[in-house]
């Protein structure tokens, strides 16, 4: 019996993290994108109903079903005590019968490939008519699931900030009466750079998560795989772009499984066991880097991509291409402003001139003093230099800023080694 409670919860966290989004889509579509606040409350309320109801009577056979059902009795019984809705009672009846009785899934032929209702809403969420910021928060929080504050992590900004842009995106969307529906085939590729920028962000939070209990998040990174292969295989989305974005994922997904040892804490890409990286993943990515190769784009998917390429192709750690690397950032910073960029470039420098290149090209890096990963660089640096004390300075600076439990004890490691070797040094 006390196993029951924590494997109840266990089990509605998994099917609220793989099934909300879909509900949410489904929902909407059925009741139209102006209440998308509206529908998101409904799917919560399911949730709780289900952990009020499983503890006691016990997980479902179907449990995706339950809350399926669930959502869509209280979308309706809401509906009812709605003063506009009771003058259409019978309408709404009408309504019960035939969605009870049409799956979920049934969808035209046509298009098949963007009739997945999570694609569906992403293009919704990325109407030209909102701001691209908010085009992206949104389609993260809505269908992926995001809390404001992993969204803030993505976009290198405050909790706040977020909250705002996606209360002013879901009032526009009301204000707009955007319909839930795929634009049409020519509208299709001015959405798309939006929805490109969802999926890659929502993989980045699946491959280093900004918070909770693990690094990685393979869930996230798989749903953000699967959706963009969507994208790819159709007609009108299968874009050059599109391909780059889809190698990015597959050659960095590859080496998922070595990122973490077994008791999960963070191994650095020289510390990891090669044999362990997926040669399925890394060729799949190889085979859409080169589809993207076709036209004359070139995208920042396009130079990331290479960038995984030349890291999932090397042998080991020594024999990485890292002049190819930093020749790659060169370019990429040409194509952004973005202070990560410049700072993954930084490191680069590092590794092709020697540390106190990559330090110099660290202190020119602005916009990050809230980043971890830019004191853990200096720290990396400063320890290469042999300046220990230094590095124990910025690693603590990390830690201080570090959100996840195998962050906290990675640079608690690193603290203590330095400190290690600068009391060797003072013995000597």
């Amino acid at each position: 019996m006390s196993d029951a409670p924590s494997s109840t919860q266990f089990a509605t966290e998994h099917f609220f993290r793989h099934e909300s989004a879909r509900l949410v889509a489904t929902l909407a579509g059925q009741f139209g994108a102006q209440r998308l606040q509206w529908v998101e409350d409904v799917v919560q309320e399911a949730l709780v109903r289900a952990l009020q109801s499983w503890p006691y009577r016990g997980v479902p056979d179907n449990p995706a079903a339950w809350l399926t059902q669930t959502a869509r009795h209280l979308a309706l019984d809401q509906l009812r005590r709605e003063q506009r809705w009771n003058e259409r009672e019978e309408g709404i009846s009408a309504e019960q019968a035939r969605w009870m009785a049409v799956p979920l899934e049934t969808a035209p032929d046509d298009d098949a490939h963007l009739r997945d209702d999570t694609l569906r809403l992403m293009f919704v969420c990325c109407h030209p008519q909102l701001s691209a910021e908010a085009q992206i928060a949104l389609a993260l929080r809505t269908l992926c699931g995001l809390s404001p504050a992993e969204i803030a992590a993505a976009f290198v900004t405050s909790e706040a900030a977020i909250s705002k842009r996606l209360v002013r995106a879901r009032q526009r969307i009301r204000e707009l009466a955007l319909p839930f529906e795929l634009p049409a085939a020519h509208d299709l590729p001015q959405r798309l750079n939006a929805v490109l920028a969802s999926l890659y962000l929502l993989f980045n939070e699946g491959y280093k998560a900004s918070s909770g209990e693990h690094l990685v998040r393979s869930d996230l990174c798989h749903e953000a795989i699967r959706l963009t292969e969507l994208l790819a295989t159709h007609q009108h989305t299968g874009l050059p772009q599109c391909h780059a974005l889809l190698a990015l994922m597959l050659l960095s997904a590859a080496r998922l499984p070595a990122r973490t040892d077994e008791a999960g804490e963070i191994l650095r890409l020289h510390e990891q066991d090669r044999s362990l990286w997926d040669q399925l993943l890394i060729q799949r990515g190889l085979q859409h880097l080169q589809l993207s190769a076709r036209g004359d784009a070139l995208t920042e998917y396009h130079l990331e991509a290479g960038i995984a390429a030349c890291h999932s192709t090397a042998a080991s750690h020594e024999t990485t291409d890292w002049a190819r690397i930093l020749a790659l950032y060169d370019q990429l910073v040409l194509l952004t402003s973005s202070s990560v960029v410049a700072l993954n470039r930084a490191i680069a420098v590092g590794r092709v001139h020697g540390a106190q290149s990559g330090l110099e090209a660290l202190a020119a890096v602005q916009g990050l003093d809230s980043y971890l990963s830019l004191h853990a660089a200096r720290g990396a640096f400063a320890a290469e230099f042999g300046q220990t004390q230094a590095a124990a300075t910025h690693y603590r600076r990390a830690l201080a800023l570090a959100a996840l439990p195998s962050e906290r004890s990675f640079f608690g490691r690193l603290i203590s080694e330095c400190e290690t070797a600068e009391s060797q040094k003072s013995t000597r």
